[in-house]
């Protein structure tokens, strides 16, 4: 059977949500205490391989996020992957797809709490906070060049990459205008390989709805990159796919890098999405269990995953109870089932224009 759009939308969003909270309760464990911590603790939970969220150590010694670990889940908790998700939806149904770098930067002051960005994020966001009233007042006449922004040393880190799969989800099939937005959203904090890993992500969501398979939705994505870092992270993970040692060999090879920089995390989601097109728990799992940004990864498989169509799991999708709780201004807790409907939506009036 063919999955329909609101198919392919739902799942993206419920494998894009499921995914981050699976790896929320051990992202601090795996970034702050590295790779052979997280090892240590899925082992003693008797949770590898890693195919149910994460247990809550009950005897304190691990810092885990309770409300997001198996049997304490209620909702999505806030984080800045989900945020990032629906701050997308919200800039494009007020802008459509003449989205700028600028009215990313707008929406920025308007609706983003500068205590929820970080590393390259937080940096262009004390630009923007240091010029705010001449920005609102004169927008890009106010004296200075946005670029400024992403003038710091996290500028080709995770943080645009978690920010780019809503551009895919309303571009099915147009991989091309997908990383356009996706460019112009990244480029407010981010350089290079942190504006091509983002550039990825949104190319091969758009691409998968009209692939045959999710390998050659990568290859589509890939013709969008230039030769170089992100491309070159892209086709390791892809030549991993199916090696169950394939997140051993990332770390590895990117040994060098911080646990939150584009090009490690993206091969670990190239590697692990590739690994298991049909089974989601695996996808997702794997990903987490390899370490480095854990949420983002979990996150960004989930998504690209969901959009093949395939339902996700009730027994991913039941504990959160379709609530998804943002830190945005003016909004709260959500109902995935009305992010979904806007999101076709989107994707419709951008279809519409498109064949205009």
């Amino acid at each position: 059977m063919v999955a329909s759009q609101r198919d392919r939308i739902q799942s993206a969003w419920e494998g894009r949500v499921s995914g981050c909270i699976l790896g929320k309760p051990v992202e601090l464990l795996s970034m702050q205490h590295g790779y052979d911590e997280l090892h240590g603790y899925l082992t003693r939970a008797e949770a590898l391989p890693l195919r149910d969220y994460v247990p809550f150590d009950e005897t304190g010694a691990v810092p885990l996020q309770q409300p997001c670990c198996r049997g304490y889940i209620r909702r999505g908790e806030p984080d800045d992957d989900i945020n990032y998700t629906v701050l997308a939806l919200l800039m494009l149904e007020e802008q459509g797809a003449s989205l700028t770098t600028e009215g990313v930067a707008r929406n920025w002051l308007r609706r983003l709490p500068a205590g929820w960005v970080f590393t390259a994020e937080l940096a262009a966001y004390r630009v923007l906070l240091a010029r705010a009233a001449d920005f609102f007042a004169l927008g890009a006449d106010a004296g200075f060049d946005l670029s400024e922004c992403s003038a710091n040393e996290w500028n080709d880190w995770i943080g645009a990459q978690i920010r780019a799969d809503l551009y895919g989800w309303v571009y099915p099939g147009q991989p091309g205008r997908a990383a356009a937005l996706a460019r112009e959203d990244a480029a407010l904090s981010h350089r290079g390989d942190g504006v091509e890993g983002a550039a990825f992500v949104a190319a091969c969501g758009a691409a998968i709805p009209a692939s045959a398979s999710l390998a050659d939705a990568v290859d589509r994505a890939l013709a969008e990159l230039p030769e170089g870092g992100a491309s070159e992270a892209v086709r390791m993970g892809w030549s991993l796919a199916g090696d169950a040692d394939g997140g051993a060999a990332i770390r590895e090879r990117y040994a060098d890098l911080a646990p939150v920089h584009t090009l490690n995390n993206l091969a670990l989601v190239t590697w692990s999405l590739l690994s298991h097109p049909d089974d989601f728990g695996a996808a997702v799992g794997d990903v987490v269990a390899a370490g480095l940004d854990t949420d983002c990864n979990g996150a960004t498989v989930g998504g690209l995953w969901g959009l093949q169509g395939k339902p996700i799991p009730d027994a991913w999708t039941t504990p959160w109870r379709g609530r998804v709780t943002v830190t945005l201004a003016g909004e709260g807790e959500q109902a995935v089932t009305d992010l979904v409907d806007r999101t076709l939506a989107l994707a419709d009036r951008f279809a519409e224009v498109s064949a205009g």
